[in-house]
C-alpha cells in the first residue's frame, strides 16, 4: 500500500483498482463507499456485542465472516468490470448466501414469533444492529442503481438483501439474550 495520501483526489476524482478515473460522486463511487460504511457499522456492533455482560462469541465470530466479505465485495465494486480478473478478487458466492440464511434460521429459532412491528431501541445492541440494518438496506438500494439489470450483482445483491434480514434477527435476538422486551410499534394517529 502507497502512502495515506496521494493528492491525487483533490480536484474530486478517485482511481478505480484499474486506474480508471471516476468523479467521487459517481454512483459507482458513493456505492462502495455505502459498502464501507457498513462495515465500519459493522465494526462498532462487533465492539458492543463484545463489551456484553452476555457472551456473544459465535455471533461475533458470524460477523467477522460478513466483514470479510463486504471487504471483499467493496473491492469488487472498486474495480472495472472488465477488469476484475486481472486482479484476483474473490467475488461472494451463493454458499455466502446460504451461510446468512443458515445463521437466520439458528438466531430466529431463539426468538418469539413475530407479530407486529417492532422499533429499534431496547438497548445498545439492538440499536447499533438496527443501524447496521438499515444502512445495508441503502446499500441495496444504490447496488440496484448501479446493477441497472447486469448480472454480475446478481448474488452481492441476494447477499446483500439477506444480510439486512439477518440483521433484523440479530437485533431481535440480541433483545432475546438479554432479557429486553421489544418496543412494539403503535399505530396511534396523532390528536
Amino acid at each position: 500500500m502507497a502512502g495515506v495520501y496521494t493528492k491525487s483526489g483533490d480536484s474530486g476524482e478517485t482511481s478505480l483498482v484499474g486506474g480508471t478515473r471516476l468523479s467521487k460522486g459517481d454512483p459507482q463511487i458513493d456505492l462502495y463507499g455505502e459498502v464501507d460504511e457498513l462495515n465500519s457499522f459493522l465494526g462498532l456492533a462487533i465492539t458492543t456485542l463484545q463489551a456484553c455482560e452476555k457472551p456473544f462469541g459465535i455471533e461475533v465470530d458470524f460477523l467477522r465472516f460478513i466483514q470479510n466479505r463486504l471487504f471483499n465485495l467493496g473491492s469488487l465494486l472498486a474495480c472495472e468490470k472488465e477488469k476484475i480478473s486481472q486482479f484476483s478478487l474473490e467475488e461472494l458466492a451463493a454458499c455466502d448466501v446460504e451461510k446468512i440464511e443458515k445463521e437466520i434460521d439458528r438466531l430466529d429459532s431463539f426468538c418469539k414469533p413475530l407479530t407486529n412491528f417492532i422499533l429499534p431501541g431496547t438497548g445498545g445492541e439492538n440499536s447499533t444492529v438496527h443501524i447496521c440494518r438499515s444502512v445495508c438496506r441503502r446499500v441495496e438500494r444504490k447496488m440496484v442503481v448501479v446493477n441497472n439489470g447486469n448480472k454480475e450483482l446478481e448474488v452481492p445483491l441476494k447477499f446483500i438483501n439477506r444480510l439486512s434480514d439477518y440483521f433484523f434477527v440479530l437485533a431481535r435476538y440480541c433483545s432475546n439474550k438479554l432479557d429486553e422486551n421489544e418496543i412494539l410499534w403503535t399505530n396511534q394517529k396523532s390528536k
